[in-house]
């Protein structure tokens, strides 16, 4: 089975405040040009996507730092419903998973999405850290707030970060194989990735 854990892109997909809103519009017709063609804009930390060290580091290394096999791994599901600051036992976490964190954020994208969301604890960034983690992610649009101390903790042990998750509901309490596939750009601090479940 396969399950897709994207967020559709869109003009309606939420974009941090401050940052330009999406353009994604019409660049050929069959009609006009024989072919159909979309012109995108918009930043690299978009809908779905995962930061790099280098988003929040100088020194931090770049997507394309990563050798391809980082980027699929064995990944568990951790449920945080109803926790603000996510404290959650990581018993189920084998050395080196991926480790996605369920929190019902994203099911209710609104014009507010970017005002709350959960966070995640230096505590258990610091077990993510210990059970060598590759990549940790959820289903909002951060994992901390500033001075952003999680995200830096994770990517001073190279671990990747993917925000804006959706259907991990359907994943709870199951390892499965998981690819998250960014775009390949040079120098990246982020990119939007696809990122699927196969169970």
């Amino acid at each position: 089975m396969i399950i897709d854990l994207t967020m559709e892109i869109d003009e309606r997909t939420p974009v941090f405040p401050g940052d330009p809103k999406p353009d994604i519009r019409q660049a050929a017709t069959i009609e006009e040009n024989g072919w159909n063609e979309k012109r995108l804009t918009f930043n690299s930390h978009f809908g779905t996507h995962i930061d790099a060290p280098f988003h929040m580091l100088p020194d931090g290394k770049k997507l394309t730092d990563f050798p391809p096999e980082r980027f699929i791994g064995e990944a568990v599901v951790i449920d945080a419903r109803g926790q603000d600051e996510i404290d959650s036992n990581l018993e189920a976490v084998k050395e080196g998973d991926i480790v996605f964190f369920f929190t019902g954020y994203s099911d209710n994208v609104s014009g507010d999405y970017f005002e709350g969301g959960p966070v995640i604890t230096s505590a258990t960034a610091g077990k993510l850290v210990e059970k060598k983690a590759k990549i940790v992610g959820l289903d909002s649009w951060t994992p901390d707030k500033a001075p952003y101390d999680v995200h830096k903790m994770l990517f001073r042990n190279d671990i990747l970060i993917v925000e804006n998750l959706v259907n991990l509901g359907r994943l709870i309490g199951r390892r499965f194989e998981c690819f998250v596939l960014p775009l390949k750009i040079r120098d990246a601090d982020g990119a939007p990735c696809r990122v699927i479940a196969r169970l």
